[in-house]
């Protein structure tokens, strides 16, 4: 074959080259927003953290005292991560933070590219992916959730490529215990040992951190991790399925016991079509289902924890869904539900024309679960995941963003 520079066929189109410049002026744009945005905003959440990683060994202090006029509700193991970072100032501390999940966000995207099997330009994606209001929430509260993205993509990427894989998601459910589904998908699928890597990656940070802080860690275990009346269950950023049924009932005292048919449904459902994709060898398919099915069985879902909506939208990309796919940027970039009534508004509880507006996260959830289940039907069989050349991925990254 002729080099790019003799063969006009092979060389790159000006279009292209143009979308890819401006692409980069855009990214270059949105870095220096951030950073700029580190450096002089108080992130609420970020400030939780480290406030944590100052009081973590002071007995059960870490679960018994509001932090910044919040709880502190993650693991005890979050909280230790922030004991040597408590001990740098604050600002300096978060600009760290903020470059490293950064760094986290581009490497997710760089994994999504490779698990769709397209040479998409990196700077392309992480410019586009930027303007998603879950991942451009968790720069603005200095949230955790884009390193869990990136540590449960690359194990499953590794899955994906038939190598040993575990740690990642082991770590990421220490850290917050949502993505525990995942040890259950590689249980399901036959992934038995990286199953029990992950199980043991996951007890080896939570011993660990039990060794450095066992006071906090009994608090933790014993009361704190299921009690949902530390946090705002009715705020509208909750878009699991409990947190609308308690806007719609004004409030938990009407949610019974019945509630936990709903949760074992969703998750009866959502991990069966993830396992039925991963055994047709669509594990970027399996991972964003599973990622919303997480979404969808925990009782507190952010808005800053929707981040899984990155795989979802390649997912539906790829395979040609364009126009479902555009939908859900739009659900997902303008956000309505930050437009509907809330901060304790009245019009905020109850059922109403709003509901579904107020509730778009979840609703946009469920559709994309049923999405995937129907188009598992034999009728609907998709061609197999395009092949991508893994070998040279690196390079294409690199290549993409100059």
């Amino acid at each position: 074959m002729c080099p790019a520079a003799r063969c006009p066929a092979a060389a790159p189109s000006a279009p292209l080259i143009s979308m890819k410049r401006w692409a980069l002026f855009f990214l270059a744009f949105e870095i220096l927003g951030i950073a700029f945005f580190a450096a002089m905003y108080d992130s609420l959440d970020f400030r939780i953290y480290w406030l944590g990683g100052h009081i973590v060994t002071d007995g059960p202090r870490l679960y018994q005292e509001r932090l910044a006029g919040l709880w502190f509700t993650n693991t005890p193991f979050m909280a230790a991560l922030f004991k040597p970072l408590a001990a740098l100032p604050l600002t300096f501390v978060r600009m760290l933070w903020q470059v490293a999940a950064f760094a986290a966000f581009i490497w997710a995207c760089s994994l999504t590219m490779k698990l769709a099997g397209r040479r998409i330009p990196l700077v392309a994606v992480a410019t586009a992916g930027l303007l998603l209001e879950p991942v451009w929430h968790s720069f603005f509260q200095g949230q955790v959730n884009l390193f869990l993205l990136a540590l449960v993509l690359a194990d499953v990427h590794r899955v994906a490529l038939g190598r040993p894989a575990g740690i990642g998601i082991g770590i990421a459910t220490a850290i917050k215990l949502t993505p525990g589904i995942f040890i259950v998908l590689l249980l399901l699928t036959r992934r038995t040992k990286d199953a029990v890597t992950a199980f043991s990656a996951y007890a080896v940070c939570t011993l660990l951190a039990y060794a450095i802080a066992p006071d906090a860690s009994r608090v933790y275990w014993l009361h704190t991790f299921f009690d949902t009346s530390r946090v705002g269950v009715t705020y509208i950023s909750n878009q699991s399925p409990f947190g609308a049924l308690a806007r719609i009932l004004h409030g938990t005292d009407h949610i019974g016991a019945w509630y936990a048919a709903i949760p074992l449904t969703i998750g009866t459902v959502g991990l069966t079509t993830a396992v039925l994709w991963a055994r047709r060898g669509d594990w970027l398919s399996a991972t964003a289902v599973t990622g919303v099915t997480g979404l969808l069985v925990s009782p507190i879902s952010w808005a800053h924890h929707w981040v899984w909506i990155v795989p979802v939208l390649a997912v539906l990309l790829r395979d040609g869904h364009r126009k479902t796919a555009l939908v859900g940027c739009i659900v997902f970039v303008l956000s309505p539900l930050w437009w509907t009534p809330h901060n304790g508004d009245p019009r905020e509880y109850g059922l109403h024309l709003l509901t579904p507006v107020a509730n778009c996260y979840l609703v946009a959830g469920l559709y994309f679960l049923v999405h995937m289940a129907v188009r598992l039907r034999p009728q609907n069989d998709p061609p197999p995941p395009p092949k991508y050349d893994h070998s040279h991925s690196v390079h294409r990254s690199m290549h993409s963003a100059v």
